[in-house]
């Protein structure tokens, strides 16, 4: 019988990484995260201080640390595996690590930058430090499990760490960083992503197998971007996103996914996923209406009406003294489940679950791979 060429491919696919062929689905007993606020879960927040409503109205009802009014991918991950939502490392109360730990923090960035959080630049927090932080969270965290009794109750059996599922979102505020810094992307990129294949290698030296790491989405569809620095009617496409900083996200992307192939190459164990949000985003973003969202460029949460309703001096959750009232002006619209751009930087909940529903199958992965069966399988 002869195989068509797609199928080849396939089969390719799957010999190279080793991973016999199964219908039966993973068992993630935990789930361990690293990335920046497309998957902060209140890292950034406990460390600097809360944000403020209306982050966080749509489902938590109340700020929950998170950078959208509600659910991020990362939570839609968690829930598929019927795992409670993912505590940040950062935040002392409160927590439960049972089920994993999430280590991401908003502004943060793969490679250490030169600007602090508080002179408008990044999170100290970046994808090394993360690193730092997992390993001590490994090593402290079973110390605290064999004290028993309640302690044992809220930190991860040993086992978890070689069973759970690894996933990284980073690499947007790298972009941002040279682009705006105007350093050469052909120096930069390289360098970030050998420390990313570095934390990757660490990671797996301490037992992990299986990761999930999603690509960096459309930089450029934007407000935040598309208000950054001039541009005119040639570089901008038809969806209305700007060309050139899509064109950067698509270069990190591309040496990603070369990164990730000599990955699998040197860790033979391991089963890594590289699911592409650029497409997933993208797609969305530009047929929008298709999908029941309305002016998908323009930010919900928001001030300054325009295009945008985006100011960079007044943003989402800012207050203003008003005759003596503190008068909240980067409010809400209306209806958040019918725009994708919450703030002007993050997506909407409705965006997010969109996006995640795309995902989950496998459609945008690789290898095409169902996040319920993204797990290292053993040769029997």
């Amino acid at each position: 019988m002869k195989l068509s060429p797609l199928l080849l491919g396939y089969l390719s696919v799957l010999l190279l990484l080793s991973v016999p062929v199964s219908s039966s689905p993973c068992h993630f007993p935990a789930v361990v995260n690293l990335g920046d606020s497309n998957s902060d879960t209140g890292g950034l927040s406990a460390a600097f201080g809360p944000v403020r409503t209306p982050y966080g109205e749509t489902f938590f009802r109340m700020p929950a640390g998170r950078y959208s009014d509600g659910r991020l991918i990362i939570d839609f991950i968690a829930e598929s595996f019927g795992l409670p939502y993912l505590s940040a490392y950062l935040d002392s109360l409160g927590t439960n690590f049972r089920h994993g730990a999430n280590f991401a923090s908003a502004a943060a960035t793969i490679m250490p930058q030169n600007t602090t959080l508080s002179q408008g630049g990044y999170s100290p927090f970046s994808l090394d430090v993360q690193l730092d932080e997992f390993l001590q969270f490994k090593s402290r965290s079973q110390t605290i499990y064999e004290r028993g009794g309640v302690y044992r109750e809220l930190m991860p059996r040993k086992e978890y760490f070689s069973r759970g599922l690894y996933t990284f979102d980073i690499g947007q505020n790298d972009i941002t960083a040279f682009s705006f810094l105007n350093i050469s992307a052909n120096d930069y990129i390289p360098n970030a992503l050998n420390e990313f294949s570095s934390v990757i290698k660490s990671i797996y030296e301490e037992g992990g197998r299986s990761f999930w790491i999603h690509n960096t989405g459309p930089l450029g569809c934007l407000s935040y971007v598309l208000l950054r620095m001039p541009l005119t009617a040639e570089q901008l496409d038809s969806a209305g996103c700007a060309i050139p900083y899509n064109q950067l996200a698509q270069q990190f992307n591309r040496m990603l996914n070369e990164t990730v192939i000599q990955l699998r190459k040197d860790l033979p164990l391991a089963a890594i996923a590289l699911v592409d949000i650029y497409s997933v985003k993208y797609k969305l973003i530009s047929e929008a209406t298709k999908y029941g969202f309305e002016q998908p460029l323009r930010v919900c949460c928001g001030y300054g009406g325009g295009e945008y309703n985006f100011d960079f001096n007044v943003r989402c959750s800012d207050t203003a003294e008003v005759n003596g009232t503190n008068v909240l002006l980067g409010k809400s619209c209306k209806d958040p489940s019918k725009s994708i751009i919450w703030d002007g930087v993050h997506y909407t909940e409705a965006a997010n679950r969109w996006v995640f529903d795309q995902i989950k199958g496998g459609a945008f992965s690789d290898p095409p791979v169902p996040l319920s069966m993204a797990c290292r399988r053993e040769k029997p």
